[in-house]
């Protein structure tokens, strides 16, 4: 029988547990790997997607900070690569030290990975991804005054943000070269923090000042590289319906069709588990025999192994 593939989605706990700084991250990291290396240990062929919220906001402070005619801030999607570097880094330096520890030989690559969009997408025309730092009302003007093509919103009386848009992700420009380190062998890190959109336009490769949805672009590498399995990694156990009312209930194993009933109804919430049940269930009607995974990580293994989680299957 051949190895399963499986693409393995890591929710933003897997990388940043307390403070901020490169060491707390990469402590987070070696918890992490040590649940992955478990998953590889069964003999799955694995690629590991990120995000990347935290890590890509702190950079654009800084870059925010340091910004002058002699050090330009970089962009948006500039930003992105420079996260997917650090936290592919991170996650390919740990992921070889436990491999050699367990015996494994297997090589890592971590790849920067770009996202295509379509230019026509709707949500270019109503940006809503929150990203950077709080700013005062007084703050927002004066930085609208310098470039009116920043959008910001209020957040809850908390302060305003910077607004961007996120598009739905309709390829994964590198696939194929993942394809190949996976048919070598390889454990492959790529489509950090949804990749970073970028779009054709007369053949040439245009960057956007956007986020892609995590788990979307996870789902988008998984059908094309032909993966058997997406592993959704969130910090719950398993998908709930009624969630935090007494008539909660935990998800077992249900169908593709049941999953769309509950997001008819509502049942989970946007930009937090609606997105990952939308993601498995695209995956699952991508192609028959596939099947979607979310649960937590300290419980990824006894969920691929059919003890706990939530699965999604064809029926």
């Amino acid at each position: 029988m051949k190895e399963q593939k499986i693409v393995i989605a890591l929710g933003g706990n897997a990388i940043q547990a307390g403070d901020g700084s490169a060491q707390a991250q990469q402590k987070a990291i070696e918890k992490t790997v040590s649940q992955l290396v478990k998953i590889i240990k069964l003999g799955y062929q694995a690629v590991i997607t990120h995000g990347n919220g935290p890590q890509v906001g702190n950079i654009l402070l800084q870059q925010i900070k340091a910004h002058s005619k002699q050090t330009p801030a970089m962009p948006l999607d500039t930003c992105g690569a420079m996260s997917q570097g650090m936290i592919g880094y991170w996650l390919e330096k740990q992921m070889n030290t436990q491999l050699r520890k367990e015996g494994i030989s297997k090589e890592v690559a971590a790849i920067v990975t770009q996202v295509e969009v379509d230019p026509k997408d709707p949500a270019f025309n109503n940006p809503t991804k929150p990203i950077g730092p709080f700013y005062s009302e007084e703050e927002v003007k004066k930085i609208m005054e310098e470039d009116d093509e920043i959008i910001f919103k209020e957040d809850a009386g908390r302060g305003w943000r910077r607004v961007v848009v996120s598009p739905k992700p309709i390829n994964i420009l590198e696939y194929k070269s993942i394809k190949t380190l996976i048919q070598n062998d390889y454990i492959v890190i790529a489509a950090g923090g949804g990749g970073i959109p970028v779009y054709r336009h007369n053949d040439r490769i245009i960057g956007v000042e956007g986020v892609i949805d995590k788990d979307f672009a996870s789902e988008k590498l998984a059908e094309l590289i032909d993966a058997d399995i997406l592993l959704i990694l969130t910090e719950v156990e398993n998908v709930y319906i009624h969630f935090n009312k007494p008539e909660q209930k935990a998800l077992k194993e249900i169908s593709f069709r049941e999953a769309e009933k509950y997001m008819k109804q509502g049942q989970f919430a946007q930009g937090s588990m609606l997105p990952k049940v939308e993601a498995a269930v695209n995956f699952v009607k991508s192609k028959p025999g596939r099947k979607g995974v979310i649960t937590s990580l300290d419980k990824a293994l006894d969920a691929i192994l059919g003890k706990t989680g939530t699965v999604i299957k064809t029926e």
